[in-house]
């Protein structure tokens, strides 16, 4: 991604989940699949079909194209629906239902793309994630610090792309189901850190 004028509201999830995943996908421009990303990408795939039904008082729009000027922010939602006045995203994901912050900033970050498209006041409140393996709809709710959180992970993220300075591997409970392990390495490179620092003060 040479041009980082425009953030896609994917890469922040990315970023929020790992910065150093962050970073390889987007400024170093690799990326690796492994089963949880093609079957995701599946999953996506099959929601994306740019129906709108009406089941009495709900409207549902699939694969709506967003864009904010003042995040400089785009990217799509899975799916927007209206009920009863309310308007509000809904996100598929692969995965288990879990506190998975970075899904949530996901969320939250088409919020405000939608709410700057339809010049509302009013703030969207909430949004869903449809996690498959759990089967169940997770309810997220837009509080301020969710908000906050959001926007400086988006001035963070630029930062990073603009120093194109990577963040050091760091081994973690995500790190085994992440596709870009084989590439980031994080347990060797850490071993590596550590013997050379030895060494360092061995020769002193």
């Amino acid at each position: 991604m040479s041009n980082f004028s425009e953030i896609q509201i994917s890469a922040l999830n990315h970023y929020v989940y790992c910065p150093k995943r962050f970073y390889l996908c987007y400024i170093n421009n690799e990326f690796v699949d492994n089963e949880y990303t093609i079957e995701g990408r599946e999953i996506h795939n099959r929601s994306d079909s740019g129906l709108i039904t009406r089941r009495k008082d709900l409207l549902q729009i699939r694969t709506v194209w967003l864009k904010s000027e003042k995040y400089n922010l785009i990217g799509k939602a899975d799916l927007i629906e209206e009920k009863a006045g309310e308007l509000y995203p809904v996100e598929y994901k692969r995965g288990k239902a879990k506190d998975w912050k970075n899904d949530q900033v996901q969320l939250m970050a088409q919020a405000l793309c939608l709410e700057e498209m339809l010049g509302r006041e009013k703030k969207i409140e909430r949004g869903f994630v449809f996690y498959h393996l759990s089967n169940k709809r997770e309810e997220i709710i837009f509080t301020e610090e969710l908000r906050n959180f959001t926007i400086e992970s988006l001035l963070a993220m630029r930062k990073l792309f603009l120093a194109k300075i990577s963040p050091e591997a760091s081994f973690g409970p995500k790190c085994p189901n992440c596709s870009m392990y084989p590439v980031c390495l994080p347990r060797e490179t850490a071993k590596i850190r550590e013997i050379i620092n030895r060494k360092q003060i061995d020769d002193l």
